[in-house]
C-alpha cells in the first residue's frame, strides 16, 4: 500500500532532488506509521547518473537543517516511473517527457506547483481520514491524485503559463538556488498537508 511519489529534473542534480529531500525530510515529522506509507525518490531527463547533488543547492538544504550528503543521482527511466502514484515534475517541459516515456503516467503526472496549485481546490471528501490507518493513507492519497487530475481544465491556469514551473538555477549564485528552495519548500508543504491531513 505504499504510495510513492516521484520528483523529475533534468540532471536530477539540483530542483528533483531538493523536492525529494525536502519532502521526505517532512513525512519524517510525521508519526511514524504515517512516514512509513510513502516512498519520495527523484530521477533527471538527462540525468548525471551517481552524481551528487549540486553544492550550492546542498547548501541552500543545509541551511535548513536537510541532509543531502547521500543524495546521488538517477536517470528517468519507464521502470521508475511506472509503479509511482504521483509525479511530480520541476517544469511543463519535464511533465512531457514523463508522459512522452509512459504515456499511462499522464493522469498522475504534473508540475510540482502545478500540483500544489490544484490540491487546494480538491474536494476535501477526496482526501484521506486525519488519523485513518496506513491503508487509508494510501487509498485516501490516490483518490487525491484522481481528485486532483479531475481538475484539469476546469481550474484557470496561471498566467503567465510559466509559473506553474520552478526555473533550472543550475549555474546561478547561492541566493538563486535558496530561491528556488523556497518556491519547492512552499508547494511541497502544501503538497504534503492535503497527502497528509493534520500533518
Amino acid at each position: 500500500m505504499t504510495f510513492r511519489i516521484l520528483h523529475v529534473c533534468t540532471g536530477n542534480i539540483s530542483r528533483s532532488p531538493m523536492a525529494e529531500l525536502v519532502m521526505s525530510h517532512r513525512l519524517a515529522a510525521c508519526p511514524p506509521f504515517v512516514a512509513d506509507q510513502f516512498a519520495v525518490s527523484s530521477a533527471g531527463t538527462w540525468g548525471h547518473s551517481g552524481s551528487p547533488i549540486e553544492p550550492e543547492a546542498a547548501k541552500a538544504l543545509a541551511d535548513r537543517g536537510v541532509d543531502a550528503s547521500a543524495f546521488r543521482a538517477s536517470e528517468l527511466r519507464p521502470a521508475v516511473v511506472e509503479p509511482a502514484d504521483l509525479v511530480l515534475t520541476a517544469t511543463r517541459e519535464h511533465r512531457g517527457a514523463v508522459v512522452a516515456l509512459v504515456p499511462a503516467a499522464v493522469r498522475r503526472t504534473f508540475t510540482l506547483r502545478e500540483f500544489a496549485r490544484l490540491v487546494g481546490h480538491a474536494d476535501p471528501a477526496r482526501r484521506a481520514v486525519p488519523g485513518a490507518g496506513p491503508a487509508d493513507l494510501g487509498a485516501g492519497a490516490r483518490q487525491l491524485v484522481a481528485g486532483v487530475v479531475a481538475l484539469r481544465g476546469f481550474v484557470p491556469a496561471p498566467d503567465p503559463a510559466e509559473a506553474d514551473d520552478v526555473v533550472d538555477p543550475y549555474g546561478a549564485p547561492l541566493f538563486v538556488y535558496e530561491q528556488r528552495l523556497q518556491e519547492i519548500t512552499e508547494a511541497v508543504e502544501r503538497v504534503v498537508a492535503a497527502l497528509v491531513p493534520g500533518s
